[in-house]
């Protein structure tokens, strides 16, 4: 699916401002693998991503994003990841940032293939002969893969001064 109506009324309102959405990233594995797409607008293999619809619910978002793109089902197995994106512009104008929601996933039926035409290919890579990607979704992909149970949330050091570390919830 291409950019959500929602956006596109209010792209009609604000133009190019910034806009600030939540939106999923669903690492979803299967044994030792992980399923990859590459971006029909970038050429950049990454997990899938997508944006929250309004009143949906992050986990349903993410499956559903799966299903769409890659035509497979998945289940979602935890929320590994909270973190907001670095701004994005795209080749329109339109800014963006994102709070970004990682979740794992765990493959539970059918052969990924590119779906919906936001990608050219959708395929599983060995986690440890992943294809050259960005550093930021490299890092959602270990992150999500880890063992680790609790959720990591990247908080500033001190407010307002722009530094980031990554902290885990203990609960």
């Amino acid at each position: 699916m291409a950019t959500p109506d929602f956006i596109l009324a209010l792209r009609e309102k604000i133009g190019h401002d910034p806009l600030w959405l939540s939106g999923v990233t669903a690492v979803v594995v299967s044994e030792d693998r992980v399923l990859l797409v590459k971006r029909a607008d970038s050429g950049a293999w990454t997990a899938i991503t997508g944006i929250i619809d309004p009143g949906e619910q992050p986990a349903d978002a993410a499956a559903r994003e799966v299903r769409e793109e890659a035509g497979i089902e998945a289940i979602p197995e935890r929320l590994a990841l909270v973190h907001v994106t670095g701004p994005v512009v795209y080749a329109n104008g339109d800014r963006t940032q994102y709070l970004d929601l990682v979740f794992r996933f765990r493959w539970h039926s059918g052969d990924p293939h590119p779906a919906d035409g936001e990608n050219t290919a959708a395929r599983w890579f060995p986690l440890d002969d992943l294809p050259p990607m960005s550093d930021d979704m490299r890092d959602r992909i270990t992150i999500a893969v880890s063992d680790e149970p609790a959720t990591r949330f990247l908080v500033s050091e001190r407010p307002g001064d722009g530094h980031l570390r990554v902290s885990s919830s203990h609960g």
